[in-house]
């Protein structure tokens, strides 16, 4: 294996690395890198010497193989066919996917926008129809290297890191998988049995939207898998008052479902996906933490208070898991 492949925290990835690999494939930066907001993979932005804007993404070795990285490529290429707003990377001397030096990168073209910020139901109902379109091409083929959404990945095997990370401080130990354990026992019962599994964005939430004249694009998508179609709409929830998820889960289905059908026997799962998100994430932290990145990213992760605040969620959600499901009104018009 080359050093490349078993540097897992990018030391290795020097800017005269990322300059040569361009190089290589005919891409010739004319301003300096410029790196963008990302710790999974290393991304950055540039002005090549056509002119042009673009972003070059550096994939984390040992996280995707090839042919879940091409997958991605490959549903990002489906929609932009499709005239749905997303952004896909440039085939360059033949391929999407790009290697130096045990490195693999893409690069994409630079896309201007805004962040989405909170808003109304009219918005709501703009990004639903904006996912009801990417789910209809979603749904017209399956992957089959990329993994589902699994309580396996998420509960269990995110349970095993924290229990085996010593950043849960002593003082709170206890007290935290007091809790942890029997939320990640009833998360690991959940079941998609009775469920339409179709290819996701995966990690669809406002950040990885961008707005440029009324238009809403998808970005990101490296975490694209496959499971339910709620797992791509719950996060457009905002707060914790239940009349008012209804409202604007009304909003985003109205919008959804101008393109694509929606079973609302997924409506119970949104707060078992909810859970699977806040177990996975704090695992996904404590296994980077060796990621210099990460620390200077998260510093609050090594603290005490922040688990505090972690036991205090956790008892949130396993309370909501106790709750009867949202469930759509007959006066909900859709």
């Amino acid at each position: 294996m080359s050093d490349a492949l078993q540097d897992f925290s990018f030391h290795g990835l020097t800017p005269d690395l990322i300059v040569n690999a361009l190089a290589s494939v005919g891409v010739d930066p004319y301003s300096g890198l410029l790196a963008l907001n990302s710790y999974e993979n290393r991304v950055y932005q540039f002005q090549a010497d056509d002119g042009k804007r673009y972003v070059a993404k550096f994939y984390r070795p040992q996280r995707w193989t090839t042919a879940q990285i091409l997958e991605e490529h490959q549903f990002t290429l489906e929609l932009m066919a499709e005239d749905v707003p997303a952004v896909a990377p440039l085939s360059l001397h033949g391929s999407t996917l790009c290697q130096y030096q045990g490195y693999r990168f893409a690069v994409f073209p630079s896309v201007g926008g805004r962040a989405v910020e909170p808003g109304d139901l009219d918005q709501l109902e703009r990004i639903g129809r904006q996912i009801g379109r990417l789910h209809a091409v979603a749904r017209r083929a399956d992957f089959h290297a990329r993994p589902g959404l699994e309580a396996d990945e998420y509960v269990l095997q995110a349970m095993q890191t924290l229990r085996q990370t010593e950043l849960v401080p002593d003082a709170i130990r206890t007290a935290f998988f007091a809790i942890a354990e029997p939320l990640a026992e009833q998360l690991q019962q959940v079941s998609f049995a009775d469920i339409q599994l179709q290819r996701l964005h995966g990690d669809c939430h406002l950040g990885n939207m961008l707005v440029r004249d009324e238009q809403l694009t998808f970005v990101d998508f490296d975490d694209a898998r496959t499971g339910p179609a709620v797992q791509d709409l719950w996060m457009m929830l905002a707060g914790d008052d239940r009349q008012q998820n209804l409202l604007q889960l009304d909003a985003l289905l109205s919008g959804y479902e101008d393109f694509c059908e929606f079973d609302e026997k997924e409506l119970a799962l949104i707060e078992p996906l909810r859970g699977f998100r806040i177990i996975h994430y704090m695992a996904w932290l404590a296994r980077r933490w060796d990621d210099a990145a990460f620390r200077r990213a998260f510093p609050w992760f090594a603290e005490t208070r922040y688990w505090e605040q972690q036991v205090l969620t956790l008892k949130e959600q396993f309370a909501a898991l106790q709750q009867p499901p949202l469930t759509l009104q007959p006066n909900f018009n859709r």
